[in-house]
């Protein structure tokens, strides 16, 4: 018997750009993201800058709903029909019905799979390129599935806010509501940690200070770092500052890949404009 053909896929929260979509044949599971009272299929019918736009002149923030199980046991099949296996990743399940729906799903149909990636943004994409290489490479997609729920763990996950407003309005992270109006002033990091956003560090100053000392401070024992890979990922940053913290991170780490990516609609809506973060695992 040969080896099994596996498709991977993930939800749009993943935020791999399209060039990483297309090379590793990614397959994905769009959330919807409602504004003003009508849905769009998050990077499909809506991308983050005309969400921002949109946004602004209605004064009122976006919503998302996660993939409900009539559209996963869609897209399931329609993977299944030309793959012998599905290995799904989902955004974490701390913040979305996403990975329960997916499962319900999925039992409905033989050899697909659906990890909980207890992460968001490219944190799940980190998951989703070492399930392609595995893959590629012919593991058994059960041995894919186990590597990854061991490694998922390892994963370090964040971002700084330029605006409190967007997790504020979005109620989706009670710490940082918490926190007060006194926090405006200040730019704080957000950190993934077992599944769930939390308030790390808080950083003053430039957009542009604060981003570099957040790498800094991110990166400052680099033996605890794993140097193969690096997700730059931002919701619309000045490219000229994305440089500035590419160069900051290669001067702390030497990464084999740089990624820089831009954040799909559903994490913009959630962290708003000018928010920026570096995702990568540790040892």
């Amino acid at each position: 018997m040969g080896t099994q053909t596996i498709r991977i896929s993930a939800d749009s929260t993943c935020d791999l750009s399209p060039a990483l979509v297309s090379r590793y044949h990614i397959a994905i599971a769009p959330l919807q993201v409602i504004v003003a009272g009508k849905p769009y299929l998050d990077g499909v019918e809506i991308d983050p800058d005309r969400l921002f736009s949109m946004v602004e002149k209605s004064g009122k923030l976006g919503s998302t709903t996660a993939v409900n199980f009539e559209e996963y046991l869609s897209f399931f099949r329609a993977q299944r029909q030309d793959f012998d296996a599905v290995i799904h990743f989902t955004i974490s399940s701390e913040m979305s019905s996403c990975f329960q729906n997916a499962c319900a799903a999925a039992a409905e149909l033989e050899n697909v799979y659906v990890i909980d990636s207890r992460n968001l943004s490219t944190g799940i994409g980190q998951l989703v390129l070492d399930a392609a290489e595995m893959a590629e490479a012919g593991t058994d997609p059960r041995e894919i599935v186990r590597r990854l729920e061991e490694k998922k763990a390892k994963l370090d996950v964040s971002f700084v806010l330029d605006t409190l407003e967007y997790l504020r309005r979005g109620g989706r992270c009670s710490t940082v509501a918490a926190l007060g109006a006194n926090l405006l002033r200040l730019k704080p990091c957000i950190q993934v940690t077992e599944g769930a956003m939390g308030v790390g560090k808080k950083y003053r100053g430039s957009l542009e200070d604060s981003f570099l000392h957040y790498v800094r401070d991110k990166l400052a024992q680099p033996e605890t770092v794993d140097p193969g890979r690096i997700f730059i990922t931002h919701s619309g940053v000045d490219p000229v500052l994305v440089e500035k913290v590419k160069t900051a991170v290669q001067a702390c780490v030497p990464f084999r890949e740089i990624y820089d990516t831009r954040a799909g609609c559903t994490i913009s809506n959630h962290c708003g404009p000018n928010c920026l973060g570096i995702l990568f695992y540790r040892k």
